[in-house]
């Protein structure tokens, strides 16, 4: 009877046990595993230096490239998405070495300017300035992912902020180096992916080199990069070039020049020694590579075209204006006490207000200043930098750009250096905008198409693919792309964004 009492027991525990067993998610959880995916027929180019693979097909399965290879000899999942790529090029997601979309996401998470064109990781934290905790925006990010794939670095001029305050005019105490140290430390351990530097602008101006060595330093402990917009773009760009490759040398650690370029007429035209001096840089040992926009023009605040920072000095003024091309390469996009110079050259709004154009510029500072787009490079120049190995894509834009870059870089460089000017092929083009960023950066599951890497693709018509912004109307999205994929997930499909937000914060390890 003992026995029968104690089995009895038992199954009533089990029974009871079953009936308070939590409910079976397999069902719902196979509903939630992506459906594989199957790019099927594209022209394939995988990042790499290898040809061209046609008639191509890769599966994608959750957030990864599982399988790559032709049509018929690859084993397709049961059940999967099958698309149609025939006609189209396939590659891997653009990764933008240069952007500053973090002042647009919260805006637009879904990033439209950005991923029309392909991009789908992006550098931030540059020329200087970032995030800050870089902890806290990388865990809001993973809190409240975007559409895109965002790495940051920790900026110079942020550190001399968080140091020194609003008095930055001036040189840093030891003490207040040591103090930046530590930040910059908390910065990399939290996953920066380097120090950047806008050693041409008001906050990074006055820091020594010397200042600059001892953060870099401390991002090379943690195998972190430097990037640099350096001292000067002007007439003063080699002495500029000279300190960032001291910096890399001292600091012992990679160093890249953000958007190179030869901004004045005194050095316009001297590309192929610039090329020189990074060439014999990296001879010696050096690891210094650099990345490129694919227009004439940049864009900055006004004050930075007056390098003396002496705003008031007529004589530095003209010259500054005459170093550029005169003042009507200088456009006016956004100014706040004026904003009917919006999109108008300085010297059309000069001759409207009847002053001379260095008045125009002294009143516009005193103002309050605005931001410009200056034409002041060669198209020579550019072309040289874009056909060096080290040198690859980026955009200098980001959402809401008051310049054409923002929403035009990588059509451009496909549609006009690419299929028009035959600047490069489209193998070469295509490794600068993703296999040699994901090196740079050291991201080792992105900027191929191999099985295992995370399937950030873009699928475009090398046809069609141009950009359609213009400095009038610097946020017309581009054409040609048909779709983008972020680890696994379609953000761009048929001209429009599909709201999803599969991004994430990428943390340098």
């Amino acid at each position: 009877m003992r026995s029968v009492a104690v089995i009895t027991l038992v199954l009533l525990l089990i029974a009871a046990s079953l009936s308070f067993a939590p409910p079976d998610h397999s069902v719902a959880l196979n509903q939630e595993t992506p459906q594989p995916i199957v790019i099927s027929g594209a022209v394939l180019i995988d990042g790499s230096v290898r040809p061209p693979l046609y008639d191509s097909v890769v599966v994608v399965n959750g957030d990864s490239i599982t399988a790559v290879g032709r049509r018929g000899h690859v084993r397709l999942p049961s059940q999967a998405r099958v698309i149609d790529a025939r006609g189209l090029v396939l590659t891997p997601g653009f990764i933008d070495a240069h952007n500053h979309s973090d002042r647009g996401l919260r805006e637009d998470p879904g990033a439209v300017t950005q991923v029309s064109q392909g991009i789908t990781t992006i550098a931030i934290g540059q020329d200087g300035g970032s995030p800050f905790p870089v902890g806290e925006y990388l865990s809001q990010l993973d809190r409240d992912p975007v559409s895109l794939n965002v790495l940051t670095f920790v900026g110079h001029a942020t550190l001399r902020t968080k140091v020194m305050g609003d008095d930055t005019n001036r040189r840093a105490t030891n003490q207040e180096i040591a103090a930046m140290k530590r930040l910059t430390e908390q910065a990399m351990k939290d996953g920066a992916f380097g120090l950047s530097s806008g050693l041409e602008y008001e906050t990074g101006k006055p820091a020594t080199t010397e200042e600059v060595i001892a953060l870099a330093s401390v991002a090379s402990k943690f195998h972190g990069i430097y990037i640099s917009h350096i001292r000067d773009e002007a007439d003063k760009a080699f002495d500029a070039f000279r300190e960032l490759i001291r910096i890399s040398r001292e600091a012992r650690l990679p160093a890249q020049i953000s958007h190179i370029k030869l901004g004045s007429a005194g050095v316009w035209g001297r590309a192929r020694a610039a090329v020189a001096l990074v060439e014999k840089a990296r001879r010696s040992g050096l690891d210094i590579t650099a990345d490129c926009y694919p227009y004439d023009a940049w864009s900055s605040t006004i004050r930075v075209l007056v390098p003396s920072g002496r705003h008031e000095n007529r004589a530095d003024v003209a010259r500054a204006l005459a170093d550029v091309g005169g003042p009507a390469n200088i456009t006016i996009v956004s100014c706040r006490t004026h904003p009917d110079y919006e999109f108008k050259n300085m010297e059309e709004i000069s001759r409207r207000e009847g002053i001379t154009p260095v008045e125009l510029y002294m009143n516009i500072v005193r103002d309050g200043g605005a931001g410009i787009v200056c034409h002041s490079m060669k198209e020579s120049d550019i072309k040289t930098f874009y056909r060096q190995p080290w040198v690859m894509v980026s955009s200098d834009g980001g959402i809401g750009a008051r310049h054409p870059r923002g929403a035009g870089t990588y059509a451009r460089v496909l549609g006009q250096f690419v299929r028009e000017l035959h600047w490069l092929t489209l193998s070469e083009a295509i490794k600068k905008m993703t296999s040699l960023p994901a090196r740079r950066f050291s991201l080792r599951d992105r900027g191929l198409i191999r099985a295992g890497f995370k399937a950030d693709l873009v699928l475009f018509d090398a046809n069609t693919i141009i950009d359609r912004a213009t400095f009038e109307q610097p946020q017309l999205t581009a054409v040609g792309v048909q779709r983008v994929f972020v680890n696994g997930v379609e953000v761009w499909n048929d001209g429009r964004v599909t709201g999803k937000r599969p991004g994430r914060a990428l943390r340098r390890h």
